[in-house]
């Protein structure tokens, strides 16, 4: 069996299992003794509760317990861990987020009491017996309107419905250069809010151990060490050494399941009061009412230029929508995540944000794939694409004019871009899409009666979150460091055990790619521990693109420590100096000699310790590290989208899908590329299909799969992808992150290819057959009024 190279596309070794079956998510766990826990929502978007009557539903067979809020009354609410202060320095206002409703629910969906029953068929039904007496209020559920004088407030104590109203960038700069400018281009942005779908529904399993009072808790968590310290330090269900966390195989995340919810919070603490297990699986339309959903920004914003289409400034006023509270992560998204992303790939001299968040009686909103990153790209990619044809330059030379090009770049928006080459992308990307023969594909496409357009999308992102102190000063209540521990077994084997989790990205393969092409050993023989608070010291878990550029670097630094501890137990072995130990490719050499030894057989040594004197040297070979960064990565690259329109039908057809990244140095280009897909798939979701939509009562509207439309394969192309290299100089690896690229990268590419196919800037996502349709309906109405 060889070593397996950096760099080499090798199957992912976790497959297997997950194909045949094999794989252990929580809902195949079931526990002895186990019962089932059944949540009764709230049907009303807003409505105080006047009584709880479980009189006939605590009677009905199988019933073991029912609870609502105020049984909770000794659990903490849930958090939200990032603070944000106002313009005038006052901290957000958090509204109390308990885990189940006191007094009042405030969205269609909010956990009104949880039934536990020995059968799931049991619990619904005694659920469906409960009688509660709701007062309706009026629902306040429109991002724009909920500032509005008189609008409902969801939180009586938080006037206007408003979190904190921030700012970023210089004001007066901005202004100044908007009163110079010689060209501004302005618009009107929706970032329509989506709902995640990952394949596995979230689940959570309580388990109360009253011999050693200690609590276990599988469920489907990106971070289960961050879900221990909230649920011991802040919601006081246990302290952290008698709370055990396990997250298993996780079928998908996106960003929904970083978060700590009421669901597994209250299985935990129900698992303790009913002396038994309790489990509860998610149903898709649990999932639509009341997982974490993304995006739901309104947006202005500006942007100015002077006489030679040099980009001199960008103005924008957000309304980001949290939903009825703040979930975990909420209040960064529309901030750090979003505005400091402002400057793109430009080089941008002003820069001005306002970012209101406000409260609305709808499920809340937090970080989903990209998180903010998304929404800063579309606006900023919609404003250059618009401005570009004001200014009737061609939009690839528009950009390439503006690209920043010089490394370090400080933007106006704190980020300090590390390295890139912007050009290099957009150029290997218009080779590839063949821009030049683009006239002549849309000719040919005018000639069968279809609309052709061409749309680029040239975006950045900020990920391996994140400097610990960087993100402390902006707020945040972690350190978001990574830990790694690499254990050396006698017979020359490895266990990495990272803080790192996976949920689909293939650290399996990845983590032990590089292990095996640092020690020189088959990638067979390395294993990857994750996912357990009782295994893994600790660690801040999978989001932002930061398992490779943070996870993995932690896992550089700990076999850093291992090799230099094996030279000296070879030294010992070779009856040489330490200094004289050479170590490459799985062997340790003595300088200028041919006595060599393989790394298994120092392995051994390590651990038989007859070669040294122990009292010099301790015995075995077990390193770990916690490995903090010093930036963030900035990913970058062009996407390019050509898509036909068929203007009887307004359906689109994306014919071809062009992606160059940058992702700096690439461990396994196989995995990465699947990254690749996976985020164009999601933002091709976006941007043509998804969106939930809530009634003016609060009703969400699109809560099946009837109603709210995922992309499938047959409505997308195969896809292009290229990659160029600037090595991240922010960590040892020189590694960017890859897995939030496409999403960030494909919904502008899409609506700026529409826009240029209709000649309109005028289409909000998502972009479907009706509104496409109806888009052209309305240009051949206003171009016949002005023959």
């Amino acid at each position: 069996m060889t070593v397996t190279a950096i760099g080499a596309a090798v199957r992912r070794k976790e497959d297997h299992r997950f194909i045949t079956g094999k794989g252990q998510y929580t809902d195949d766990i079931n526990r002895p003794g186990q019962t089932h826990a059944y949540f009764l929502r709230s049907p009303h978007a807003h409505a105080t509760i006047k009584k709880i009557d479980i009189s006939k539903a605590s009677g009905m067979p199988g019933v073991v317990g029912i609870f609502s809020g105020e049984d909770t009354s000794g659990v903490g609410g849930l958090i939200c861990g990032w603070m944000i202060h106002s313009k005038d320095g006052t901290p957000m206002k958090s509204g109390v987020h308990p885990v189940l409703a006191r007094g009042k629910v405030r969205y269609v969906g909010d956990h009104v009491a949880v039934v536990i029953a020995e059968t799931l068929s049991q619990a619904k039904d005694a659920a469906e017996a409960i009688v509660v007496d709701y007062g309706v209020l009026a629902a306040n559920a429109d991002t724009a309107k909920a500032q509005a004088k008189g609008a409902p407030l969801v939180h009586d104590e938080i006037p206007g419905n408003t979190v904190y109203d921030w700012h970023i960038g210089d004001k007066a700069a901005t202004e100044a250069a908007f009163k110079a400018a010689k060209h501004v281009t302005r618009m009107d942005i929706i970032n329509n809010r989506l709902v995640p779908n990952a394949m596995e529904p979230r689940a959570a399993i309580g388990e109360y151990d009253s011999g050693n009072d200690q609590l276990t808790l599988h469920t489907t968590s990106q971070n289960p060490h961050v879900a221990r310290l909230i649920m011991s330090a802040f919601l006081g269900i246990a302290p952290e050494h008698k709370l055990r966390v396990i997250a298993p195989d996780v079928g998908g995340g996106f960003g929904s399941k970083i978060f700590v919810y009421a669901e597994e919070t209250v299985c935990l603490w129900a698992a303790r009061k009913v002396n038994r297990p309790v489990k509860w699986t998610a149903d898709r339309t649990e999932e639509f009412l009341a997982i974490a959903h993304g995006r739901d920004h309104v947006t202005h914003a500006e942007l100015a230029t002077d006489a030679d289409g040099k980009i001199t400034g960008l103005r924008v006023k957000t309304i980001a929508n949290m939903g009825a509270y703040l979930s975990t992560f909420a209040s960064s998204v529309p901030t750090y995540l979003y505005a400091t992303l402002l400057s793109g790939q430009y080089a941008i001299p002003a820069i001005y944000a306002e970012v209101d968040a406000v409260y609305t009686n709808t499920a809340p909103v937090d970080a989903y794939r990209g998180a903010g990153r998304p929404e800063a790209t579309f606006v900023v990619e919609r404003l250059v694409e618009k401005c570009a044809r004001e200014l009737g330059m061609d939009p690839a030379a528009f950009r390439k004019r503006n690209f920043v090009s010089k490394f370090p770049h400080q933007t106006p928006v704190i980020m300090a871009y590390d390295a890139g080459d912007y050009k290099a992308s957009l150029l290997k990307a218009m080779d590839m899409a063949d821009v030049k023969g683009f006239g002549k594909r849309r000719r040919e496409a005018a000639r069968r009666g279809k609309l052709r357009g061409l749309g680029y999308s040239t975006y950045i992102e900020a990920c391996g979150i994140a400097p610990s102190q960087a993100v402390g000063s902006l707020g945040a209540g972690v350190g978001l460091w990574e830990s790694a521990e690499v254990r050396v077994n006698p017979v020359g084997t490895v266990e990495v055990l990272t803080g790192s989790h996976s949920h689909g990205q293939g650290h399996e393969t990845t983590f032990a790619q590089l292990v095996s092409a640092r020690l020189g050993i088959p990638i067979d023989n390395v294993s990857i521990v994750h996912g357990d608070t009782d295994k893994v010291q600790f660690g801040m878990g999978t989001y932002g693109s930061r398992s490779g550029a943070v996870g993995m670097s932690a896992i550089s630094k700990a076999l850093d420590k291992v090799e230099a501890k094996a030279k000296k137990v070879a030294a010992h072995v070779l009856e040489a100096a330490e200094a004289d130990i050479e170590f490459k490719d799985g062997h340790f050499t003595v300088k200028g000699t041919d006595k060599t030894v393989d790394f298994g057989t120092v392995a051994l040594n390590a651990y038989i310790a007859h070669k040294f004197n122990p009292q010099e040297l301790e015995p075995g070979l077990k390193e770990g590290s916690f490995y903090d960064p010093t930036n963030f990565t900035f990913p970058a690259g062009c996407h390019i989208c050509e898509i036909e329109v068929d203007t009887d039908t307004g359906v689109s057809t994306i014919v071809k899908w062009t992606a160059v990244d940058d992702f700096g140095n690439v461990i396994n280009p196989m995995i990465v590329e699947g990254q690749v897909h996976g985020g164009i798939a999601q933002g091709v979701g976006q941007a043509l299909m998804e969106g939930a939509i809530y009634n003016p009562d609060g009703q969400l509207v699109t809560a099946s799969y009837m109603d709210y439309c995922m992309p499938r394969a047959d409505n997308l192309p195969s896809f292009d992808v290229g990659m160029t290299v600037t090595a991240c100089p922010s960590n040892p690896l020189g590694i960017k992150g890859c897995g939030e690229a496409g999403a960030i990268a494909a919904p502008p590419a899409v609506i700026n290819a529409l826009t240029d196919a209709l000649g309109t800037e005028d289409i909000p996502m998502p972009a479907t057959p009706q509104a496409i349709w109806q888009v052209i309906q309305k240009l051949a109405k206003t171009a016949k009024a002005a023959e």
